[in-house]
């Protein structure tokens, strides 16, 4: 059991100030109680927040330089390294992420993250000199911290968007108070515990947990420069309202209802091998997944079955054995919701390929995948974002209908496109209104920017744009009188 009494605010565990609620962490595989920790009060809130700006002030982080500041970095990605196994636990027992690929995404994806960003920071942030247009002296360009960051991050991958934020923001010199989602806070005890031990000074990191309510606390926070959130749209545009009216900037990564176009000469037997990774992926429970396939007509119920196979030889079951394929929900709520989608769907006399229902299981919150064909791209079923293990192949006659089913989204986050031949499936792509799409494959890459249009958000993390978006640039104008003279 992970039981928690204390906050890590100030750069050490404190109590909380005041009354405050405990919550229970669940294990969604098994309904087994995992641990519990304490919410956050206004004033936990307003203590991590001063002890963040007072970071920004001190010498012992404030004064440090790119270099150094990467020192660090290092230093914590090693203590995270350390304790991968733990946290990658933590988060397949908080939310049932299959063990395997929380080793990988959880695990060992924010030690990657780190270190990325700590080899990156001199060259994003080094300072510029550029010639005045108007021939008189020059200007130098600077990359300044934008300063206290608000990071609120989902349960679905808590440790790997925990870093998409702070790696970036801390290797531009920013200080970061951490919102991590309730259902997964247990694993944000471990990030704390590794920035310990790697020396961070204190008010680098906070961590205030809590439900909507701190949230919403933390990200109209008089004291914060910047929010960096990741979570539903629904949840986005009332966080985009409130930093519009502050004036403040925020990075918006929401959710994404994305579409895979398999163009008529397409490898069958390849979709089928990776649309388990690109549209199943962590239970159905990822952003970026393929969860709409744009199939020609003619080739509309080979590619159902296929895909139908695929997801009914998934082993769903606990997602602590490493031979599952598909572990439960995060919750009973979002069981719920899933399940009301298909059952609506179902109601509408939609064509059930395989799936439907609850695998036969004793207790978890368990949805088996599921597979609808013959979907018309303007039914729910195919507009919603669900979170779940759920699929709907959908039909078109021609190249330029697959591109407009696929663009007739409000979401904009990603996407795949399959075919034989790369340079068509590269054309395709480009016409594609995604932030990001993949080409017989979606992985993303930590080097490029990664984020959505339309509903899908605003903003962009990963690659130097990532490192670039904490940072607020500034230009000193030297005129020619007051540059010093050339030395000969």
């Amino acid at each position: 059991m992970h039981h928690h009494d204390t906050l890590f605010i100030g750069g050490r565990y404190i109590p909380p100030d005041g009354p405050h609620a405990t919550i229970e962490v669940v294990n969604p595989a098994d309904e087994s109680p995992v641990g519990s920790f304490p919410a956050a009060t206004p004033a936990d809130v307003d203590h991590a927040v001063a002890a963040a700006r007072r970071a920004l002030d001190d010498p012992a982080w404030g004064g440090l330089g790119p270099v150094e500041r990467a020192a660090l970095l290092i230093r914590f990605a090693d203590a995270l390294e350390a304790n991968l196994a733990e946290r990658a636990t933590l988060t397949t027992l908080q939310n049932g992420m299959p063990i395997g690929l929380a080793l990988d995404a959880e695990g060992a994806g924010p030690v990657g993250l780190l270190r990325y960003y700590a080899a990156l920071a001199g060259a994003v942030l080094a300072e510029e000199t550029r010639p005045r247009l108007d021939g008189n002296g020059h200007t130098v360009v600077t990359r300044d911290p934008v300063g206290v960051v608000a990071a609120v991050v989902p349960w679905n991958f808590p440790q790997t968007l925990t870093m998409f934020k702070l790696a970036p923001a801390l290797a531009a010199g920013c200080t970061v108070v951490l919102k991590p989602a309730p259902e997964t806070t247990l694993d944000a005890y471990a990030l704390a515990d590794a920035a310990l031990i790697a020396g961070l000074p204190p008010g680098v990191l906070g961590v205030v947990p809590g439900g909507a309510d701190v949230g919403e606390l933390l990200v109209a926070h008089p004291g914060v420069d910047k929010v960096a959130f990741t979570g539903s749209t629904a949840a986005g545009r009332r966080i985009g309202e409130v930093c519009g009216k502050l004036l403040r900037p925020a990075s918006l990564e929401l959710g994404g209802k994305s579409a895979a176009i398999l163009l008529d000469d397409a490898d069958l037997e390849v979709f089928a091998g990776r649309v388990a990774a690109v549209s199943l992926l962590n239970n159905g429970q990822t952003c970026h997944l393929s969860t709409r396939i744009l199939v020609p007509r003619a080739r509309h119920d080979a590619v159902a079955d296929a895909v139908g196979a695929v997801a009914a030889s998934l082993v769903v079951g606990d997602p602590m054995d490493p031979a599952t394929g598909l572990g439960p929900l995060v919750s009973r709520l979002q069981r719920d919701r899933v399940e009301a989608h298909i059952a609506a769907a179902k109601a509408a006399g939609t064509t059930v390929v395989t799936g439907g229902g609850a695998p036969p299981r004793d207790r978890g919150w368990f949805v088996a995948p599921t597979v609808f064909a013959d979907v018309d791209n303007s039914a729910p079923l195919a507009r919603e974002e669900i979170f779940g293990p759920v699929l709907a192949v959908i039909p078109y006659d021609d190249t330029d209908e697959a591109v407009r089913l696929a663009n007739d989204s409000p979401y904009g986050l990603a996407g795949t496109v399959w075919t034989r031949d790369p340079e068509r499936g590269l054309a395709v792509a480009r016409r594609v209104r995604t932030g990001t799409i993949g080409v017989n494959d979606y992985s993303i890459d930590a080097g490029a920017p990664f984020g959505g249009v339309k509903a899908s958000g605003i903003g962009r993390e990963l690659g130097p744009e990532g490192l670039a978006a904490f940072t607020v640039a500034k230009s000193v104008y030297l005129s020619a009188i007051a540059e010093p003279p050339t030395r000969t």
